[in-house]
């Protein structure tokens, strides 16, 4: 008997198995019955085709309501919870990423064309946020070293730099001129190129199977796992190859505060946060942060001449 695709259970909530027992659906078939659990655990229904992370650190993950309803982005609120009310005014259909700078030929790509182009994955990763929250999360993407390849950038390009869409109808805090939080729009982020090109840097278009939502930096953020979460910018729509090193958004803001690298680093102190702990969401008891947030042994070897206390 030939079984309706629509009466299969989708693959995110089979494979989830300790999920999938927790809604007591083990035996359930029926679309509309699982589309209804699926609802009242705020499940996403998944809509890339990526492969799947094995876990083999054996993570935890935050639930898609804990990831998609505390965020910061100042472009819209310094409220967190706030955020995802507020996304609704960005639009990412349709959107397009300017490369530019160091590389042989400069070209714009639209993000449904990047979607196309590459092999999605799943990554995942631990998230720390500079002010001592942190998360697990389930991204979607790519290797950003492969899309820097195919980039072609000229030997002297030594840095990445970003920036996240300037649209000030779409994003209510860049219309708000000398009272925005942020003085200076669009906001800027940058990578050496070595840090640009390791295995864990990723441009996600997702997370938990579904592209992501406006909060989480739709339609392509960047993710660099070892780094505090403000480097790990949302939203990009310009990618450019320099020679020099980028000034990014919070260094021109509190230059004391914020280093261009700013990784995960438990002895270096935040002037007003404590990095020793962290507080993941979700959970009761703070815990001891983790150097480069757990990804020592894949990124150390970066930084093994550098005083991280003068480069922070």
């Amino acid at each position: 008997m030939k079984i309706n695709e629509n009466e299969i259970t989708p693959q995110e909530l089979f494979e989830n198995r300790r999920k999938f027992i927790k809604l007591g659906a083990a035996s359930v078939v029926a679309t509309s019955s699982l589309m209804e659990l699926m609802a009242k655990e705020n499940l996403p229904i998944s809509n890339l085709t990526y492969k799947k992370d094995i876990n083999p650190n054996n993570l935890e993950l935050n639930t898609f309501e804990q990831i998609t309803s505390y965020n910061n982005f100042y472009e819209f609120t310094t409220s967190k919870t706030e955020v995802k009310y507020m996304a609704h005014t960005l639009v990412t259909n349709p959107w397009t990423i300017e490369v530019d700078g160091s590389v042989e030929k400069p070209f714009t790509i639209d993000i449904q064309d990047i979607i196309k182009k590459y092999s999605l994955e799943e990554r995942i990763y631990r998230f720390r946020c500079v002010e001592a929250w942190a998360m697990v999360v389930p991204w979607i993407g790519f290797e950003l070293g492969k899309f820097i390849k195919d980039c072609k950038p000229l030997s002297g390009a030594k840095y990445v730099r970003f920036e996240t869409k300037y649209d000030d109808d779409m994003f209510p805090d860049q219309a708000r001129g000398v009272f925005a939080s942020i003085k200076n729009y669009p906001y800027v982020e940058g990578l050496r190129m070595d840090e640009a090109m390791n295995p864990l840097t990723i441009l996600s278009v997702g997370l938990y199977g579904k592209t992501l939502e406006n909060q989480n930096g739709a339609p392509l953020r960047l993710v660099v796992p070892w780094k505090y979460g403000f480097k790990s910018i949302k939203s990009i729509a310009k990618i450019t190859f320099t020679k020099d090193e980028p000034l990014n958004t919070w260094q021109d803001i509190a230059s004391r505060e914020y280093g261009f690298y700013a990784n995960v680093n438990p002895k270096v102190d935040h002037p007003r946060w404590s990095q020793k702990r962290e507080r993941v969401l979700g959970k009761l008891f703070k815990q001891k942060t983790l150097m480069f947030n757990g990804y020592e042994k894949e990124v150390a070897h970066m930084y093994k001449d550098m005083d991280l206390r003068k480069y922070f």
